[in-house]
């Protein structure tokens, strides 16, 4: 009965401690989301040395927004992501210094608040892991991939990002069957309010990889 009391007072002294850092600290959900919203612009609305040059202002944008809130696991999710993609548009051994870093900010917000953002941090980091070269050029790892994308499908089993890419790396895997089950998936996921134009961006690299998938199977 102790050990749940104790347990009880700490659950509850977290809860206080959120609430009070959210009373603090106001503007984090409507800064998060213009990150998030900018992100998708500079993603999905540009193309080429357009793309990089949005992604490496924005860059310079979250990692203020991390560094101003150490203790938020949202805020690390989403410096790894703009790390993440802008290494992606980057492209070559230049972007895996990009990588890394996009790695230890997701690895740093897993131990914050593993379920941050409905496990975000695990789907994000599972897309690293297959999107970087493997050794000896990079930490790639397509098993570890799957690990962490199983475990953001536990947290987040009906999101459309967590079913895209583990459907996208099912495909580079030839696991073509499971793979069109996870991209149909996320493509009944539901709408995400203010995330739309994330959301249409997504939908499209969802029906493109459909297309590819199915191209396989016939």
């Amino acid at each position: 009965m102790r050990t749940i009391t104790y347990y009880l007072a700490g659950a509850a002294l977290a809860l206080l401690a959120l609430s009070i850092e959210a009373a603090q600290n106001p503007g984090f959900d409507a800064e998060l989301t213009a990150i998030q919203q900018a992100w998708a612009v500079a993603n999905y609305e540009n193309s080429g040395d357009a793309r990089e040059r949005a992604l490496a202002s924005l860059e310079v944008t979250t990692a203020d927004f991390a560094n101003r809130n150490p203790a938020r696991a949202e805020a690390l999710i989403w410096k790894g992501i703009v790390e993440s993609t802008h290494a992606g548009a980057k492209g070559g051994l230049g972007a895996l210094s990009l990588a890394k870093k996009a790695r230890a900010s997701l690895e740093a917000a897993l131990k914050l608040d593993p379920k941050a953002l409905d496990g975000s941090a695990y789907t994000s980091l599972g897309t690293l892991y297959y999107k970087v070269p493997g050794f000896p050029l990079g930490f790639g790892d397509r098993d570890k991939a799957d690990e962490l994308l199983h475990k953001a499908l536990e947290i987040n089993p009906d999101g459309i990002d967590p079913n895209f890419f583990y459907g996208e790396l099912q495909y580079q895997r030839g696991n073509y069957t499971e793979a069109l089950r996870s991209l149909e998936k996320a493509s009944r996921a539901a709408p995400r309010p203010g995330r739309e134009l994330a959301d249409r961006g997504r939908r499209q690299e969802i029906g493109a990889l459909t297309d590819k998938v199915r191209g396989k199977m016939s």
